[in-house]
């Protein structure tokens, strides 16, 4: 991978400079309210793709009926003490704050008089009485929040509820017969399809950009809750919160995130599902929180090294990396080693599947998981617990393949007590399988292949009697993980 570290994750929100639209053509197939003269009521069919010859689709009627519904928001946040400097940029200068946000390096901070923060994102009205959506990075911590409807009106803004684990958040203004967008749902929504922004980008108000759906059911870092539906939609700071048109002119997505080496668009862009955000957006309305399942397990993705080693048939499921003490998976039995393959009947084909399933059930309500362990599947019975605090740990970690190479040493009294754990391996050094397989000094091993190791011998005889994989269980800090080796 070349110049990865370049590479982040960015929401983008503060507003500064220029995003323009375009699709032209002849494009017949959205309607809002009667058909348009020698336009087609009905919307063009999927099976109806596009070839060479065919005009582009024309978003001109989506942006004339439903960009009245979207809105621009402007914050005032907390003074800043001190104000990074940028060389030759006035920190006062409007692009100022963009720069600072997106990838400038870290520069010598000089005494600034008080000056409150600003900044600018946008949103669209859900209900006509006011109920307004939005990220939740882009009003948290906000001390003022203003929206500015298309027709010039504007309205202080209540923060109902935030959303972190979503980003979303929800608004009030004191407005009745508004605009309102049309839902849509993302899950009929296809790999290929246009798909069209609305927003405020670089603080350039109502800016429509378009663009198609490069890929559903992304899964990002530090991002547990929200299966993202990934397009080629030019999105910069200042569309955050925006909507994600369909071609029927509904909304499917929350534009919420860019993939950027500069800060900039760069063709990735990525929204939050509509109806995750409208089951944020009912909660915090009805009861001015969001509650959420959670089992209690640390979970991590299963390779071809790791479903070898447990036996499984295929690469599968959410295995379990740790157990919470005390959680709702520790009452019904589920141990680290386990293979999560159902969650109320419903395939976990990958781990990012299950975080959203346990989420949306209500905590105290019996589910049933179907595991593997030890060759074999089994069904337990668990009542699902409450998600007291999102606490985002990443449990994927890169492997890599290929006799394990590990110098390991019992722990010492101290090591165990500092620690908290009653016995495993110390790595001191790491070469060969062990070392590309990820393992590394200071790591601690637990386990082999789901059993206990507190000796060394009895890490030889285990991995003695082990297949083409080990599966080992290791502790790397506070977060317990998983590694596939193949011994040589």
């Amino acid at each position: 991978m070349t110049n990865s570290r370049s590479q982040f994750l960015t929401r983008s929100l503060m507003a500064t400079a220029v995003a323009t639209t375009l699709a032209a053509g002849a494009w017949a197939g959205y309607t809002a309210g009667a058909p348009q003269a020698g336009t087609p009521a009905a919307a063009t069919s999927a099976a109806q793709v596009p070839v060479a010859g065919h005009a582009l689709p024309d978003f001109s009627a989506i942006v004339a009926a439903e960009g009245p519904a979207v809105v621009n928001i402007s914050i005032t946040g907390k003074p800043m003490k001190e104000h990074p400097r940028i060389p030759g940029m006035d920190p006062d200068d409007p692009f100022s704050p963009f720069f600072r946000r997106f990838g400038i390096p870290k520069l010598p901070q000089m005494p600034h008089p008080d000056i409150p923060t600003h900044a600018t994102g946008s949103g669209f009205i859900v209900s006509s009485d006011g109920i307004v959506l939005t990220n939740a990075h882009v009003v948290d911590d906000a001390d003022e929040v203003t929206v500015k409807l298309t027709d010039k009106r504007e309205f202080k803004a209540k923060v109902l509820g935030v959303d972190k684990a979503t980003d979303v958040a929800v608004l009030r203004i004191a407005a009745k017969g508004l605009p309102t967008v049309r839902i849509g749902d993302p899950q009929k929504a296809k790999v290929g399809e246009w798909v069209l922004a609305i927003g405020s980008p670089f603080g350039f108000e109502n800016s429509a950009t378009a663009g198609i759906i490069s890929a559903k059911s992304r899964s990002l870092p530090d991002e547990n809750y929200v299966p993202f539906l990934q397009t080629d939609v030019a999105i910069n700071p200042g569309n955050s919160g925006g909507p994600l048109f369909n071609l029927n002119g509904e909304v499917i997505g929350v534009n919420s995130q860019i993939y950027s080496r500069s800060g900039g668009y760069q063709g990735l862009s990525f929204s939050i599902p509509i109806d995750v955000a409208m089951k944020v957006e009912r909660q915090i309305v009805d009861h001015g929180k969001v509650s959420r399942g959670q089992l209690g397990v640390l979970i991590q993705g299963v390779d071809q090294g790791l479903a070898e080693s447990f036996g499984l048939p295929k690469a599968q499921g959410a295995l379990v990396a740790e157990v919470t003490p005390g959680s709702a998976a520790e009452k019904a039995g589920v141990k680290p080693g386990d293979v999560i393959l159902k969650f109320n009947g419903k395939d976990i084909a990958a781990s990012r599947d299950l975080p959203p399933l346990v989420a949306d059930v209500v905590p105290g309500t019996a589910a049933k998981l179907e595991i593997w362990r030890q060759g074999k599947s089994r069904d337990l019975s668990i009542t699902v617990g409450e998600a007291k605090e999102v606490q985002a740990k990443a449990a994927e970690k890169a492997v890599a393949h290929g006799k394990l190479g590990l110098s390991v040493r019992p722990l010492s009294a101290d090591e165990k007590r500092d620690s908290g754990l009653f016995g495993g391996l110390m790595v001191e050094d790491s070469t060969g399988p062990a070392a590309r397989a990820g393992i590394r000094q200071g790591d601690v091993i637990l386990a082999v292949n789901g059993e206990s190791v507190t000796s060394v011998e009895q890490l030889r005889s285990l991995v003695a009697k082990s297949g083409k994989r080990v599966a080992l269980l290791i502790q790397r800090e506070d977060d317990k993980l998983f590694i596939s080796v193949t011994p040589g």
